[in-house]
């Protein structure tokens, strides 16, 4: 299965590997190493310069605790693990990025605050993405739908819209795909897949059980399987062949699901432009001629006002002249 998001090479993937890392391994830590986990994301700063007593006390665990979760989280020691840390927060930094801002959108904030967090928050998310996002995966998934038969895409609520939007743009260049978002209907297309046919699921948590149910239909039947999610070691994977993974922290007044779009969209649009790239002959025929079925449809652009006249009504006729008469 094609993941480095999500193992230890997601370490050296670049920006912000380890605490993407640490955060994408939180839902499958318990007890003390995710009250250690939780302290360093509530502080990274702090986290990257305290002593490994410190972060035991704050924690309230103890110094074998934090030694444990460092070679959970897959470095070699607690000397590693604040050098990582610090490594992050300075990318952070230099980027003009807050860590945690998401966190600070509060009822009384004024819009022009709210919208400049949404930015941060989004744009971060998207550079931390990009960073972890295994690019071969990527590659092999777009080798497999440009030779399909068939592409069925699975996703329920709020992910459905993002998937949704995938797979028009993909029939809209000549890629027969279909989007499922009701249980009974994706398990019965997937029943119907074969060898070749591919699968694409997003579930943001990766614990979806409807989701996750269709993707395995799919691969029972031999399709190659494709996971989107925000948790690359979540239940999801273990249906997949290839999981494609985001870097999202959820924010206040938005969940997970809607904090991810931005990022879900970036790899989604990836993977268009892929295929797109290896069908670039009948993809371009295909979009040439869907956008003329359409065009029909779309209201001619109005000419544009010339200097100082009127921009919402056409100018009063012209008197007549004395030779042209009442």
């Amino acid at each position: 299965m094609g993941v480095a998001a999500g193992s230890d090479s997601a370490l050296e993937a670049g920006a912000s590997g380890l605490l993407v890392h640490l955060r994408n391994l939180v839902p499958s830590l318990t007890g003390a190493l995710r009250q250690v986990a939780a302290v360093i994301l509530e502080d990274p700063g702090w986290a990257s310069r305290a002593t490994i007593v410190e972060l035991g006390e704050r924690s309230g665990t103890s110094p074998a605790t934090v030694t444990r979760f460092c070679r959970t989280l897959g470095v070699a020691g607690y000397t590693e693990l604040r050098v990582g840390i610090a490594t992050d927060v300075g990318r952070a930094d230099q980027a003009g990025w807050e860590l945690g801002i998401g966190a600070d959108v509060l009822p009384t904030d004024p819009l022009a605050r709210v919208l400049k967090t949404l930015v941060a928050v989004d744009l971060q998310a998207m550079h931390e993405t990009a960073a972890v996002l295994d690019v071969a995966a990527v590659d092999a998934v777009a080798d497999a739908i440009a030779s399909a038969r068939r592409v069925d895409f699975y996703a329920i609520g709020g992910s459905a819209a993002v998937v949704l939007d995938m797979q028009l743009r993909m029939h809209r260049v000549g890629i027969a795909s279909w989007m499922w978002s009701d249980v009974h209907n994706g398990l019965t297309s997937a029943a119907l897949l074969r060898p070749g046919d591919v699968a694409i699921a997003l579930s943001h948590s990766g614990r979806t059980t409807e989701t996750i149910e269709m993707l395995a239909q799919a691969r029972a039947c031999g399709a190659l399987t494709v996971a989107l999610t925000n948790f690359t070691s979540s239940p999801i994977a273990d249906v997949a062949d290839h999981v494609l993974g985001t870097s999202v922290r959820e924010a206040s007044f938005r969940s997970g699901a809607m904090s991810a779009r931005h990022s879900q969209i970036l790899v989604l649009d990836l993977l268009y432009l892929a295929v797109a790239q290896r069908t670039h002959e009948s993809a371009t025929t295909a979009f040439a001629r869907t956008a003329d079925a359409v065009a029909g449809h779309r209201m001619p652009p109005e000419p544009r006002p010339t200097s100082g006249s009127a921009l919402l009504s056409p100018a009063p006729p012209a008197r007549p002249t004395d030779d042209e008469g009442e």
